[in-house]
């Protein structure tokens, strides 16, 4: 299995992190069986996150053609100033209605933009809907043969991008009325698996849901080696849209 974990300027850098070291350990505990990489729309680049200006670097292009799991990661950044940017974040500019304005692109040679740091968050995320990202999701949402992954704030990318009408997710505790606003089943729980669409809550939860991953395609010896060597046990049920709904407690 080759998974991609995309980097977009103003990325979380836990969500991004977690979730590779746990791929990264299940390949070598699964004898090479699983590949991750760093990706960003525009390709190889030097991608700055939303916290303190820590840059990663992606080494290839996101190409679903290629991935078998893709991960989107949520934004770093202010969360008590949503307000003084929603109708550009949530409004017209955001879904790429003709005459926006862009948000800022990567400089020339790849460096991604200063206006990555210490931004509100709704800001962050809607200005990767100016980018080549939501059509490049798109396509990995369309292909049943590849799982698409989000940590905390990606679902609202997703979602934002119109690509979460009907599906079950979850995200951060603060997204999850704007998760349902977009005709998404909001659900409220670390981990919730919708088939090929696999979701978790706040930014911890990427060690779960990447642990979780590792289990359901690589097996729970594989998983369970992987939690011993990094001293974490999974927290919370995986939700599942199955079984009985359950009685006012």
């Amino acid at each position: 299995m080759h998974a991609q974990i995309v980097l977009f300027d103003g990325f979380d850098p836990l969500d991004v992190v977690a979730p590779f070291e746990v791929l990264h350990a299940g390949g070598t505990a699964s004898g090479g069986s699983l590949t991750v990489e760093l990706v960003s729309a525009e390709g190889a680049r030097e991608v700055v996150s939303g916290t303190g200006g820590l840059t990663l670097r992606a080494t290839a292009a996101l190409d679903p053609e290629r991935a078998d799991l893709v991960l989107v990661p949520g934004a770093s950044g202010r969360v008590g100033e949503a307000e003084d940017g929603a109708e550009e974040v949530f409004g017209e500019a955001a879904v790429g209605v003709p005459g926006a304005a862009p948000g800022p692109q990567p400089a020339e040679g790849g460096a991604a933009p200063a206006e990555a740091v210490d931004q509100p968050i709704p800001v962050l995320i809607g200005r990767t809907l100016t980018t080549e990202l939501p059509a490049l999701l798109r396509a990995a949402m369309d292909d049943p043969s590849v799982t698409v992954a989000t940590v905390c704030g990606g679902s609202l990318v997703l979602a934002l991008a119109g690509l979460l009408e009907g599906r079950h997710a979850t995200t951060h505790h603060l997204g999850l009325d704007l998760l349902d606003a977009t005709g998404a089943h909001a659900v409220r729980a670390r981990v919730v698996d919708d088939g090929d669409l696999v979701t978790g809550a706040g930014v911890t939860s990427g060690l779960d849901l990447a642990l979780y991953l590792l289990e359901r395609e690589a097996g729970p010896r594989i998983a369970h080696a992987v939690e011993e060597l990094f001293a974490h046990e999974r927290r919370g049920t995986v939700w599942r849209d199955q079984g009985p709904v359950p009685a006012a407690l």
